[in-house]
């Protein structure tokens, strides 16, 4: 259930002007995606103007739109789905049916560019393949989002965000050395492969305005993992170099990592070694510290970590962080809070940033929204609207995008394009 009064406690969304169209005004994707990654893709060129078509089941919809929190009043639109759904249409075709198919293709045929991360080999049973769709519109940027890409010897198998997590390595680097590796509580690998696809989008998109014709894009789930590894993969791949689990404290830069002061937990990221003199000798009053011969040197520090932590440790104690954290400030020593989700986005950065508001609702009046992190001072994001329930727009894409008139849509319901409720109320009103 959701918290209304917490939401519209929620300041109201305040679109930025723009000075130009938006900058993918004009643009039509079909987007056949569902879950986390595709949808993510897809909502970023929303975001900023095209025009987005979501291609979904009749009546359930893309399965993640009944991921909890779910309100009675709006079933098929979790929160988890509003996150990720939002400035799209939702067009409900039944794809196994051969007329929903040809409604598909009449789309794709008109269309600049196709997103779909079904399993392997589901488009292809479809008919909607690359190869089909090229001959229908070869102008079409056609993005495939899969675990482990569409050919090789593991283009079969499933994959989600943890198994990436897993497969790539990147849970054996994170967590405490004394057991077992964590993943990130944060679908990680399923954002960043998002922001890989929807920039592999654009830079088809630029390809084509120089030649004139699309072409077939791919992004892989585990591709993207072991990007994501950082630069401790390339520190492996030259010296064979196996990065261990390091808690909260840095490999490779000293003192960072987790304090405590009176009150709160906070983080310091000691980066360099100009950083740490100003850290020991303004904020802690450490001079000796600060400009000793040995710990002024990054490398040295390393060796010595416990006896900074403990210096540190016993000196953040005596103060709250209120204390700390305007000394902090004033010397310029990276740092921050260590934050529950809630108290992030209620917090002052976010609140200054426009990053946590209210958008209107058909429904329920008002859900929260989480503002697009990019910013574009000419062509900024377009007015947020909400994730539209399945079907929302199936009549305005077809007498709008494809003009069919009242008898075609009569016939295509009749047919059970739009899933068996809608073919059964056609048969009553007959």
């Amino acid at each position: 259930m959701f918290d209304q009064q917490r939401i519209n406690a929620l300041p109201v969304h305040q679109s930025a002007p723009g000075l130009g169209a938006p900058a993918l005004g004009g643009l039509r994707v079909i987007d056949f995606t569902h879950f986390i990654a595709g949808p993510l893709a897809t909502q970023t060129l929303a975001d900023f103007g095209a025009e987005v078509i979501k291609i979904e089941a009749p009546e359930r919809g893309d399965d993640f739109r009944h991921y909890p929190t779910v309100d009675p009043a709006i079933p098929a639109q979790g929160g988890p789905f509003l996150w990720s759904n939002r400035n799209k249409k939702s067009l409900a075709l039944d794809l196994k049916n051969e007329s929903g198919l040809r409604v598909a293709k009449e789309l794709i045929a008109q269309a600049d560019v196709l997103v779909e991360n079904f399993s392997s080999g589901v488009m292809d049973r479809f008919g909607l393949d690359y190869a089909t769709c090229a001959s229908l519109n070869p102008r079409l940027v056609y993005c495939s989002i899969s675990a482990y890409g569409r050919e090789g010897p593991y283009a079969e198998r499933l994959g989600f965000d943890p198994i990436a997590q897993a497969e790539s390595g990147f849970i054996s680097m994170n967590g405490y050395a004394d057991r077992q590796g964590v993943r990130t509580g944060a679908a990680v690998m399923d954002v960043a492969t998002a922001m890989s696809a929807a920039n592999a989008i654009l830079l088809a998109l630029m390809a084509r305005a120089r030649d004139g014709t699309g072409q077939k894009v791919e992004v892989a789930l585990f591709d993207t993992a072991i990007v994501m590894t950082g630069f401790g993969a390339m520190q492996h791949l030259t010296t064979g170099y196996e990065p261990t689990r390091n808690g909260n404290v840095s490999p490779d830069t000293c003192p960072s990592g987790v304090f405590l002061s009176q009150d709160r937990p906070f983080y310091i990221n000691c980066g360099n070694d100009k950083i740490f003199q100003r850290l020991f000798d303004q904020v802690l009053e450490r001079p000796d510290l600060a400009y000793d011969p040995v710990l002024s040197q990054r490398v040295k520090r390393l060796e010595q970590r416990e006896r900074i932590f403990q210096v540190m440790d016993e000196a953040f104690a005596k103060q709250p962080w209120s204390y700390w954290a305007a000394r902090l400030r004033a010397a310029n020593v990276p740092h921050g809070q260590v934050r529950t989700l809630g108290e992030a986005l209620a917090s002052d950065e976010a609140r200054s940033r426009g990053l946590v508001t209210r958008i209107p609702h058909p429904v329920m009046g008002w859900i929260p929204n989480i503002a697009s992190p990019l910013r574009l001072e000419r062509t900024p994001a377009v007015p947020p609207t909400a994730a539209p329930s399945v079907g929302q727009h199936t009549e305005t894409v077809l007498r709008e995008t494809l003009g069919y008139d009242d008898e075609r849509i009569a016939q295509l319901q009749a047919d059970g394009v739009f899933g068996a409720a809608a073919a059964g109320a056609a048969k009553v009103a007959a």
